[in-house]
């Protein structure tokens, strides 16, 4: 099982949506890859927004929280992506772990078609990672 871990500071929008992205596409193609999120400042809840548009393609994110990064989910992961840091660059997690970063701007205080267009680009760079992961694999 490879896992991947999105990480950005408020762990309510990006690294949420790029985690159920993954997490639903994985399922449906039976792929061994689970994704998990956290930020390094957690928001109290998820953006509703995000939650909104996500619910427009039938990805509930019901239940979903932000969650603490913790050691043991960055040491837990195969692969560290960090969403990018121009909320806050001082709490930015690619300062702390060694990742790669979309560099995917904040839907907070987004109207809906901006948190659409964030949605699009995260969708897009998470079927590329999956046919990455699957690639690598395949190499094994």
């Amino acid at each position: 099982m490879t896992t991947v871990l999105f990480v950005c500071v408020h762990n309510s929008g990006r690294s949420q949506m790029a985690e159920a992205f993954l997490n639903k596409l994985a399922a449906d193609g039976g792929l061994p890859v689970r994704a998990m999120s956290a930020g390094t400042e957690p928001g109290k809840a998820v953006n509703p927004t995000a939650a909104e548009v996500m619910e427009e393609l039938g990805i509930s994110m019901e239940g979903q929280h932000p969650k603490m990064l913790t050691q043991d989910m960055a040491d837990s992961a195969d692969r560290v992506i960090t969403m990018g840091c121009g909320v806050d660059a001082s709490a930015c997690p690619a300062r702390i772990l060694v990742s790669e970063d979309w560099g995917l701007d904040d839907p907070k205080d987004q109207p809906v078609d901006k948190v659409c267009e964030i949605r699009d680009q995260i969708r897009e760079r998470v079927g590329r990672l999956l046919d990455d992961i699957t690639s690598e694999g395949a190499r094994s």
